[in-house]
């Protein structure tokens, strides 16, 4: 499969003005810094010693150019599916027969978090793969977050950013089939994908399962739905149960019943825009490893600065909120609700699911309650890494991704 000859796309050059840059700057040395008690442990979230250490080295030291020069390195191109703007990176298969695969980021990710997989997964030859394995990798932005934004619309979910991923794919790209997969809030889009256009896919990969009912309750910002940790549970389970609520519940209420209270915070300021988004960073991530080995200062400024420079926190934001407010419906009532051939990538190092290990990890997912949702081809568990896949455990996410299309080609 290859791109349409008829389709010509200018390449997209990320070149983020020195007005905003210095902007940017200005914002960082005129914070005004927060009186911090008793937070040495961040039991109260981010302390102010942690952030104001990143934040001077942000001033100070960070290279943004360098880093833009790391991005441009990769092809790069911005278009208009529906009217929206949509920002993706394509990197071209290098083997016999390649096959397209559309990879989707999460909150709050960036398409950079992807950066390390997609050369291997592209050209497997030169990682010490086979070549029978290569893919054209195209990494896009979601709607509404890094470059493809100012969104231009106020319902942007993960539903509707699938019908975009379907139109670039097969409209603007011209490929008659492809694969996809994705992580976190790219997981939803995904499977919609896997649910909704399965006859167009050779399959799809998953880091997370989310169901594509999420959001739907009376409780939407809720995500116990208001269960109370059962009293039957051991101290093990109940502190592992606890410990993911208390990893993934603010985020969620906030975003889903104040997105718009907290974006004007957040888009004002910088020091409040990092704040929040390195909070999800340092819970999310593994929490058996070294967060500050796992994350370099530059990678996390990286993504802060394509939030910052593209005012795209709200817009992001609002990808919760609009996920019940755009309510998803199903296209069809067969099982497995989601069709397409899926593989998984599981990291053990997520406070989610509570419960389980990397021995256990699989069987639980495929005897659970969202085993029959898919139909599931292939799934293994790792050790290392949290909740931002292909960044913390990229060659997990390289090797399952090949082993799930190697049949499916």
């Amino acid at each position: 499969m290859t791109v349409s000859n008829t389709v010509e796309l200018p390449p997209f050059v990320i070149d983020i003005s020195d007005d905003v840059l210095s902007d940017l700057r200005n914002r960082l040395r005129t914070a005004r810094w927060s009186v911090d008690l008793d937070n040495d442990d961040e039991s109260y979230g981010i302390s102010t010693r942690y952030l104001k250490r990143l934040v001077e080295y942000w001033i100070e030291e960070f290279d943004w150019r360098a880093a833009e020069r790391s991005i441009n390195a990769f092809t790069h191109h911005r278009v208009e599916v529906d009217g929206v703007p949509v920002h993706f990176l394509r990197e071209p298969g290098k083997g016999p027969r390649p096959i397209p695969i559309i990879l989707s980021h999460g909150w709050p990710w960036t398409f950079w978090d992807w950066s390390k997989v997609i050369r291997p997964l592209a050209d497997p030859a030169a990682f010490g793969g086979d070549p029978a394995d290569a893919f054209d990798v195209i990494v896009p932005s979601l709607a509404g977050f890094g470059f493809s934004t100012p969104v231009g619309r106020g319902d942007m979910n993960f539903w509707k950013m699938a019908e975009l991923w379907h139109s670039l794919m097969t409209d603007t790209l011209g490929y008659a089939k492809y694969a996809a997969g994705g992580g976190d809030y790219g997981a939803l889009v995904t499977s919609q994908l896997g649910h909704k256009y399965a006859d167009h896919l050779y399959g799809i990969h998953l880091s997370h399962t989310i169901p594509l009912h999420i959001f739907q309750s009376e409780r939407p910002w809720d995500l116990t739905e208001g269960h109370l940790v059962p009293e039957e549970a051991s101290d093990e389970l109940r502190a592992q149960i606890l410990l993911f609520q208390r990893t993934y519940a603010s985020h969620v209420a906030v975003h889903m019943l104040d997105a718009q209270t907290l974006t004007h915070a957040l888009n004002d300021s910088p020091v409040g825009m990092l704040a929040w988004v390195l909070q999800r960073w340092k819970k999310w991530s593994d929490k058996r490893g070294d967060f500050d080995a796992a994350f370099p200062r530059d990678h996390i400024l990286t993504n802060a600065t394509i939030f910052w420079a593209n005012q795209a926190i709200g817009s992001s934001i609002r990808s919760y909120a609009n996920a019940n407010r755009h309510p998803w419906r199903p296209s069809h009532d067969r099982m497995p609700m989601i069709e397409a051939p899926t593989g998984f990538t599981f990291l053990t190092g997520d406070a989610a699911p509570p419960g389980v290990d990397v021995n256990n990890r699989v069987d639980a997912f495929m005897h659970g309650p969202m085993g029959a949702t898919y139909n599931t081809v292939y799934a293994r568990a790792h050790e290392k890494g949290g909740h931002f896949v292909p960044w913390e455990n990229p060659q997990a996410v390289i090797e399952d991704i090949r082993a799930t299309f190697r049949t499916l080609r």
